[in-house]
Order: C-alpha cells, then structure tokens, then sequence
C-alpha cells in the first residue's frame, strides 16, 4: 500500500535513477525499432477516396454511401478531354480511340466511345475509375496514356473527379520528405542560434524525430486495424506539430535542468529536481493541446474530425519521449553536453541584467499603459480581419493552376454545362418518372440522365450536368432548388459537384460554431486547474484570443497582397484558431505558472518580474522553433496548407513577442495580487515590501 502511494510521486523521476536511466534507453531504442518499418508505411493508409473527405450526416455523403448499390456507382471518373482549334482530325479521332481501347485493362467498367462536341473541335472521353487506393495511380495511367504519341497540335488535358484526386496526390505526395528535411534543418538552426553548443542541438532533435516515428507507427497501425482516417495532407500537419511541440517541452526540461545543475552536485539529483519543476507545466501544455485537438470529434468534416485523434496521439507521443528519453540521455552523456557553457555546481545564475529582465524593468512602472498600447497594436492587426472572405473555388485549391482545373476549363469552352462534376441524385424505386421529371424542371440545369436502377431494384439514380460551374455560386442556387422540387419524392438525396460542395461549406459553419467554444472552455479549464485561480485564466484566455484575430488580420493582408489569394479556404479559420489557441497559451502556460512559483517565494511582484526574466529566453526559442515549424507548411503547393502555416507562424510570433512577453507581464502587474484569485496567493504579499515596513516600525519604535 505504501509503495502504491509513493510509486507516482516517483515516476516522473524514473529516467534519472542510476541504472533506471538505462533501462529508459534500450526500452526506446527497441520501441523505435519496432517502430521505424511501420512509421514508413503511413502513407499505404493515407485514403483518398472521395467520400472519407465529406461530412458526416450530409446529403452528399448519403449519395456516396447509397452508390456501390449501384453496378459501377463506387466509381470517380477521369475525363479525358481531346481538343483542336478549328476542327479535329482524323488521327485526333484515332488517338481517342486508341486511348479507349488502351485503357480498358484499368477501367471499372465498360468504356464508351469519345463524345464529340457540337463545333467539331473537342471529344469527351470518360474513363470509370474505381474510388479506392489505387484512384490516383489509375488517373496517372490515363493520363499519361493520353498525352503519349498525340498528334501535333492536340491538347488533351485529364480532368474529372479522378483528374482532381490526381491533382491533390500530386500536390501532397512530392514534398512530404522535402517538407521533413526542411523543418529538420530550420529546427536545427534556430537551436544552434540557442545554445551555441556543437552538441546540445541534437537532443531536442533527435526527440521530435523519435516522437514523429512513433507517433506515425500508431497512427499507420490504427488506421491499418482499427479503421482510422488519414487523409491527404495529414502528415504534413503531423510533421510540423509534433517537431514543434516535442521540441518546446525540450527547451523547458533543459533550461529547468541547467538551473539545478548549479544547486546539485549530482547531475542524476538534478534531473530529479528538474523533472518535479517541469512536470506540472508540460503535461498541462500537452494536456491543454491533445484535449483541444480532441475537440475536433464533435466535428462534421471528415479531416477536421480525424485530425484530432491523430494530432493528439503526436502531442502525447511528443510528452512521453521528452519525459523519459530525453532525461535518461542528458544524465548518461553528463554535463559536458553543455559544452562551451557547462554549468557546474556552486556557479551563480547568470546576471539578471538580461534583456527580459530590462523588458520587465521597463514594464513596471506604467503597466497599464503597457498592456492598453499592445491591445492597441493588436486590435489595429485584427482590423484586417474586417475584409476577409472565405471559400476557395477550386481553381484556387493549389498555388498554381491544377491540370484539371486547365481541363474542366477546356470541356466548358467545347460541351454546355459542368461535365466534370455532375450532380449524383438517387431516390426509392417508385419515384424514378418523377424524379428526372422535377430535376429537368429546375431553371440551371443542363441536362438530365435516365433514370437508372441499382442492383437489387429498390432505389433509381441519375446525374443533371448544371449550366454553371460547379463551385460558382448560381451553382450552388441551383442545387438548393433542385432539393426543394425533390422535397416530396420519397428518399431522394442529392449530391456530387456542387451539392458536395455546398454541404462542405454548411460542415465547416457548424464546426466553427460547436468546436470554437469547445476548445476555450477546455483550455480555460486546464489554466485554472494548473493556476488555481479564476481571474489569471481569463485573462491569459482573452489574450490569446486577441493575438488570433490579429494573426488572422495581419496573414489575410499578406496573403490578398502579397500571395494573391482571392479568399481563406474555409477550413483555416478553425484550424488557425485551435491551434493557435491550444499552442498558444503553452507560452503563457509556462510563463504564468513560472510567476506562480516565484510569486509564492517572494509576492506577487517580484514573481511577475524574476518568472519574465528566467523564462525570456527559453519561451522565445521555443516560439521560434513552433513558427518555423509551421511556416514551412508555406513552401506546399496546397493553398489551404499555406495559409494554415503563415497564419499560425504569425500568430506565435505575435504571441511569444507581444502577449507573453508584454502583454501578460503588464496585465498580472496592474491587477497584483487579484490576478490570482480566488486561490492563496491573493493573500500573499510582496515579501520586499513586507521586509519594508517591518524596517521602518522598527526605526520608529527605536527612535
């Protein structure tokens, strides 16, 4: 029973014990051996089928799952479109031929003869490709296939649903490893520029890169086994959160360790000492991430909801590698890792004429002119954010114009309406008259299929090809009154095109609304457990959230003048805000509760001023680690991925630089000793000042 009491109190320990520390170490090497063939093949699990990417619930993703009822309905075709300005030829009518006799072992289905357009000058050739793993590697074939041996002067250009999913592939597939490489190298530096040390850099390091290891085994194993999903773009997101977060806890440990190994002659005592200081903070920062991230479960968007799990389980795998291994190797290598700047035992901390302590000097005396000048600059930045307009067609989907985007663009100049992405409608079997009928009858809408039944004969469906483009707004008029003139045919769902796109954009409104307040109250809740108090959470909270909609402000004036994107894709908002919010108050995470320590020791100024100066340096390294983390998510070629990294890269700067490192010194400065209450410390008083007064009654009674 005793040793049960006392077994959690020692844990966090563990890795410092003399021959503990050894154990910790072949424990993760054969974990990371383990670990390391699995880690590699994530992305065998990474689905890009269309229907994992629509949201739960809607009537597109009904429309999906109704189709394999249909012969050839779990299908994305590629369309291949042949053109020739002032006619096509005979060996362009050839080509197509060839192209349809050639591509058959790969279809889903029966390939039909090219449809030729009215003036003469185009084909249409649609290829029915399954929607299953192997969707992009069969779009390449068809792709390739017609671009091999066109006569002169044909343009053949892929587009269609398979032209699309080709399109993403391409655009996530061909930087992930350049994407690891660089962050790699940026976190190296900014951590050389740290330490000045030769050797230390590489602890932190080689923790992100055994965390992303086996973060992306677990994820590989459970989407493998456990049917998770992993969507495209998700380990780009992986990358950049878990180097970020692994590395920051890093930092904290190794500035709490340096401090002890100049109060502890014994570097294993040290650890010790160091982990009981930093525990509490770092797994309230894992906590307040891992639980705002799992938020995302009370998603409708299919990447939104499977980002949390799997954005968790890289913040955890991040917390449990800088706890364990980090500190078994930093006790077996000893102090000399430190070299040039060992700290030994007995050596005074370092000079506190540092230029944090210069910043908290400066704060002092007018800190609520201080805090009122930064909600100035920041409310200024978030003023940007009047202007902003969300949802990206997809033209705009990739930085550069996709390849099916050049081939939706040449069937429309040749065939009337949006042939690339028609409507999908399936209703039960009795209402197949009706059902074409109503549809023909909606104004926009080109033209109409047969209705067809599925195979066990209780349900019709057919495709309307729409006049506008399918994500234009009249489109989108358009399927909103076809769902009405449906309203009373029994069954009927509507999706595909522009119905996907409509219920994506009605998706991402409500998780804005239901997840947004999810992840604040949760973070709120984690600040006050780990502060004890009421009134430091709120106002951390509200801080964080002005630095969001100034980041917000601030990425949108870049990216309409200096990226040239006409809108915010309509994820960015809350991915933007949760991460900026859950990573975000890490800063003043660590910051407050550092004051809290020191506050305790020696009043509530004092604490504000000496928990400012000993976290300064350590908090902005790791800032600048996070928003190079982040910002390298800049160099994709996805729009939505770009502008996720610039705003969060934007949003740390502005936090570790402004709020942290002004703004909430001010804020607990001008409300003293109320910034904690209720807890104890709200009765505490500033021990200099207390030390004052007991001087001056002593003088007067001596007098």
């Amino acid at each position: 029973m005793l040793l049960s009491r006392k077994l959690p109190g020692r844990l966090p320990g563990l890795p410092s014990g003399r021959r503990a520390k050894w154990a910790v170490l072949l424990l993760w090497v054969a974990l990371v051996a383990i670990a390391v063939p699995y880690a590699g093949k994530l992305s065998d699990v990474v689905q890009s089928k269309s229907a994992s990417e629509l949201p739960r619930g809607a009537d597109s993703t009904r429309v999906e799952e109704l189709n394999p009822r249909f012969r050839g309905g779990e299908l994305a075709p590629g369309i291949v479109v042949y053109a020739r300005a002032g006619g096509l030829t005979a060996a362009d009518r050839a080509k197509a031929e060839a192209d349809r006799r050639a591509l058959s072992p790969i279809a889903a289905g029966r390939i039909g003869t090219a449809a030729p357009s009215k003036d003469g000058e185009a084909l249409l050739l649609t290829v029915p490709l399954a929607d299953d793993g192997a969707l992009t590697s069969h779009a390449e074939k068809v792709r390739d296939q017609a671009d091999l041996n066109a006569p002169p002067g044909l343009r053949t250009e892929l587009t269609g649903p398979a032209g699309n999913a080709l399109d993403m592939g391409d655009a996530y597939g061909k930087v992930d490893s350049t994407l690891l490489i660089i962050t790699a190298l940026l976190v190296m530096l900014v951590l050389l520029v740290t330490y000045r040390s030769p050797l230390l850099w590489l602890l932190p390091l080689l923790s992100a890169a055994v965390s992303l290891q086996v973060t992306s085994a677990v994820v590989y194993l459970l989407g493998k086994h456990a049917g998770l999903y992993v969507a495209d773009g998700m380990s780009a997101i992986l990358n950049a959160l878990v180097f970020g977060v692994t590395t920051d806890y890093a930092l904290l440990l190794l500035a709490r360790y340096r401090e002890e190994l100049r109060g502890h002659e014994d570097r294993h005592a040290a650890m010790r000492a160091a982990l009981r200081r930093a525990t509490a903070p770092i797994v309230a920062s894992a906590a307040t991430v891992s639980l705002g991230l799992l938020c995302l479960l009370a998603a409708r968007m299919g990447f939104n909801y499977a980002l949390g799990p799997i954005g968790a389980i890289g913040v955890l795998g991040g917390l449990v590698v800088v706890m364990s291994l980090l500190p078994a190797l930093l006790v077996i290598l000893g102090r000399w890792v430190f070299w040039p700047r060992i700290p030994r035992f007995g050596d005074p901390a370092p000079a506190r004429a540092g230029v944090w302590e210069r910043i908290g000097r400066a704060i002092g005396p007018r800190p609520r002119l201080v805090w009122i000048g930064c909600l100035a600059v920041l409310g200024a930045l978030a003023a940007g954010a009047l202007g902003v307009h969300t949802g990206l067609d997809r033209e705009h989907f990739l930085t550069s114009t996709p390849s099916s985007m050049t081939g939706q663009r040449l069937a429309a100049a040749h065939f009337p309406g949006d042939r690339s992405r028609p409507l999908r409608i399936i209703a039960d079997a009795p209402a197949g008259p009706a059902l074409t009928a109503a549809v023909a009858a909606v104004p926009g809408v080109e033209h109409v299929g047969p209705a067809v039944p599925s195979a066990d004969g209780r349900l019709v469906g057919t495709e309307a090809v729409l006049a506008d483009a399918s994500d234009s707004p009249a489109a989108e008029r358009t399927v909103r009154e076809v769902r009405r003139a449906l309203a009373a045919v029994p069954g009927a769902v509507v999706g595909g095109g522009a119905a996907s796109e409509l219920d994506l954009a009605a998706a991402q409104d409500h998780d804005r609304r239901v997840v947004i307040p999810l992840v604040l109250a949760v973070v709120l809740l984690v600040l006050m457990v780990l502060l004890r108090a009421l009134v430091a959470p709120l106002l951390v909270m509200a801080t964080v959230v002005a630095s969001y909609f100034a980041a917000l402000g601030g990425a949108w004036l870049l990216f309409r003048h200096a990226f040239g994107f006409p809108a915010l894709d309509v994820q960015v908002a809350l991915m933007g805000f949760l991460f900026m919010v859950a990573l975000g108050v890490d800063y003043n995470l660590f910051l407050v509760s550092r004051v809290r320590e020191e506050a305790a020791r020696a009043g509530h100024r004092a604490g504000v001023l000496r928990g400012l100066a000993v976290t300064g340096g350590v908090i902005s390294s790791a800032g600048l680690v996070l928003a190079a983390t982040f910002g390298v998510l800049g160099v994709m070629p996805v729009t939505f991925m770009v502008q996720v990294g610039v705003l969060v890269s934007l949003g740390v700067l502005l936090d570790t630089f402004l709020v942290r490192s002004i703004m909430v010194p001010a804020l607990a400065l001008d409300a003293g000793r109320l910034f904690w209450w209720p807890g104890r410390l709200v009765h505490t008083r500033d021990r200099t000042h207390a030390q004052g007064q007991v001087r001056t009654r002593t003088r007067t009674r001596t007098g």
